[in-house]
């Protein structure tokens, strides 16, 4: 039987009277690049948030390493948010600082390395770096650990056209082979070619999760275009 590295179980999201959440489940294993896919308002950053433990469910569980979020789960979890969590005043020396007092896996050496790569200065300043720039750093750290899990946020949402091939290889390369990796996206094309599996997320609910190859055998589509069937207007 396959370890599970990341799972939900039965699990619900209400805000109000509003379902963000309804009875979600899944599981993940180690090894996988998985698609967490769906438009706006399906359940993605919720879902995620739950998973790091910055929301708590209205019902069910998350479970990752066998536990729920917590103190074990933050040490072996790698997330990125949707937007910047960081203070603007801070430089990016003091990002990577910031990270590697924090967690015990962060390799600063690869993060400065990363960063570089990015013309991405040690002395520039968050708040005057652009959206995409700041994606870019975050994403930089996020991958700078060695951690179980990764939960990816929308990583190609603000990042132009041009450099999404870029980061795309980050995550790949910086990813080790034995860990979890799941990315939320909307951006179907730009990352199909590096998923192994995808969960499809409806208003709420697990819609399918199948593997790319299954699912392109079965309906003779690319993930892409059976995500436009799935949710046409």
């Amino acid at each position: 039987m396959e370890t599970v590295i990341y799972e939900a179980r039965g699990l619900h999201k209400h805000y109000g009277r509003k379902a963000a959440l309804r009875g979600v489940s899944f599981a993940v294993t180690p090894g996988k690049l998985v698609g967490l896919l769906g438009p706006n308002g399906s359940g993605k950053t919720t879902l995620l948030k739950i998973s790091a433990g910055l929301l708590t469910p209205s019902g069910g569980e998350v479970l990752i390493d066998g536990q729920r979020p917590g103190t074990h789960t933050k040490s072996v979890t790698s997330y990125l948010p949707d937007r910047m969590a960081l203070p603007v005043e801070m430089k990016a020396a003091d990002a990577v600082s910031l990270y590697a007092d924090f967690f015990t896996d962060f390799d600063a050496a690869k993060a400065h390395a990363m960063l570089a790569d990015l013309h991405i200065e040690a002395q520039d300043r968050i708040g005057a770096m652009s959206k995409g720039t700041q994606e870019k750093m975050q994403l930089c750290l996020t991958m700078s650990r060695a951690a179980k899990l990764y939960l990816l946020d929308e990583p190609l949402g603000g990042v132009d056209p041009a450099a999404r091939e870029y980061i795309l290889q980050t995550i790949l390369r910086n990813y080790s082979e034995d860990a979890a990796l799941v990315l939320s996206t909307h951006l179907i094309g730009d990352i199909e070619k590096a998923l192994d599996e995808v969960i499809f997320l409806k208003e709420g609910e697990v819609y399918r999760q199948a593997s790319v190859d299954a699912l392109r055998e079965e309906t003779g589509q690319s993930v892409d275009e059976y995500f436009r069937e799935v949710y046409k207007c």
